[in-house]
């Protein structure tokens, strides 16, 4: 398959024509009416600190539906200790600039380059990005950010100071999720991690008929705010303890 070269028309090519790795396009921008058409498709950016702007489509995608989340047992008990506080949209910078220093210490090298988080703040400023926070002593611990189009979370990245604390921050996320009927969590690419939370791979054809339904819902806009977590969930229930 031929790697599309992206001009200034606000079009993509269909997600499958992406080469065997993902990769479906080369070029364009990281304006938000980009971003959001390349997301209501099941696409996302991802490339390094001067390269041009890549975009891809993998086959298959790891997804969350969020009533299949799996809580461990050790982390089951550290949410009930109450160390952590949890809060939603009140540091989304702080968040992502963290997540980029993280993988900058870890792999060399970071994708949340400055050109990304710049178009991704302005997403949040915009109602469409969203963060989640956990605190220890006042502290930022750890954290996870994403975007959010129709019943759709698709998850961008995480990070932790302290042990478990991006965890706790993903549990938050989804029990929250669940609430207010979420269908579909976008994991992206596969990890060991993820999957230990109750994601799984399914094929592209079935994450964009997924996601296809998931857009016919309203989109959640502006500043999110944690709710009552001791309130039953709307929808499903979660994985007891492992």
């Amino acid at each position: 398959m031929p790697i599309f070269r992206l001009t200034d028309e606000l079009v993509f090519p269909l997600p499958h024509l992406a080469e065997d790795n993902g990769l479906l396009a080369v070029g364009g921008d990281l304006s938000e009416e980009r971003l959001l058409l390349a997301y209501s498709a099941g696409i996302f950016p991802w490339y390094s600190e001067g390269d041009p702007v890549l975009w891809w489509s993998p086959d298959p995608r790891l997804v969350l539906l969020p009533e299949d989340l799996k809580i461990s047992r050790s982390l089951s008990q550290k949410m009930k200790k109450g160390l952590f506080s949890i809060t939603f949209d009140t540091a989304f910078e702080q968040v992502i600039r963290n997540c980029a220093s993280i993988h900058l210490r870890e792999d060399g090298d970071t994708w949340i380059t400055g050109e990304m988080i710049d178009a991704y703040v302005s997403l949040h400023c915009s109602g469409y990005a969203h963060s989640v926070e956990t605190w220890f002593e006042g502290e930022l611990a750890g954290g996870l950010y994403g975007i959010s189009l129709g019943s759709a979370f698709f998850g961008e990245s995480m990070f932790a100071k302290k042990s478990d604390a991006s965890k706790l921050a993903l549990v938050a996320l989804v029990q929250q999720l669940i609430r207010w009927n979420f269908t579909l969590i976008d994991c992206q690419m596969t990890t060991a991690h993820l999957k230990s939370f109750g994601a799984q791979e399914v094929p592209r054809g079935d994450f964009l008929s997924m996601l296809k339904s998931a857009l016919k819902a309203p989109t959640k806009k502006g500043r999110w705010t944690l709710e009552d977590m001791n309130s039953v969930p709307q929808k499903g229930a979660l994985h007891p303890p492992l």
